[in-house]
C-alpha cells in the first residue's frame, strides 16, 4: 500500500499524524507541500477524495487568507488557486492511501483510509 502525506514538520498535528503512520509500520511518502505545493488539479483531486468543499481545506485564520482577498464565500476556483499559490493556506496534514484521502485533524482520522 502506498501512503502519501502532505506534511509540514513545523505543525504538531502533521508530526503526530506522521508518527501515527510510522508506528503502524508504514513508510509514507512525505511531501513537504510548502516546498512542493500541489497544483490546482491536485487540489481538486484531493478535495474530491476528501469529499470536502475547498473552504474546508483552507486555513482561514492565516493572515494570507485576508491579504489574498478571500472570504468564506469565495468561489471554489478562487480558493483552489489561492491554496496552490500560497500553500501555507492548505490545512494539514492530508494523507492519501487506497484511493482515498483523510485530513489528519485529529490524527486518528487517517486510520479510516488505511
Amino acid at each position: 500500500m502506498t501512503v502519501t502525506i502532505w506534511h509540514n514538520p513545523r505543525c504538531s498535528k502533521s508530526r503526530e499524524t506522521l508518527q501515527l503512520l510510522t508506528d503502524r509500520g508504514l513508510d509514507p511518502e512525505v511531501r513537504l507541500y510548502l516546498d512542493n505545493p500541489p497544483d490546482p488539479e491536485e487540489l481538486r483531486r484531493a478535495l474530491d477524495l476528501l469529499g470536502l468543499p475547498a473552504i474546508d481545506l483552507v486555513r482561514t485564520k492565516e493572515p494570507e487568507f485576508k491579504t489574498e482577498g478571500l472570504t468564506k464565500d469565495s468561489p471554489e476556483d478562487m480558493l483552489i488557486a489561492a491554496m496552490a499559490g500560497t500553500p501555507k493556506l492548505i490545512e494539514r496534514p492530508v494523507v492519501f492511501a487506497n484511493g482515498k484521502a483523510a485530513l489528519g485533524r485529529p490524527p486518528e482520522n487517517v486510520l479510516s483510509i488505511l
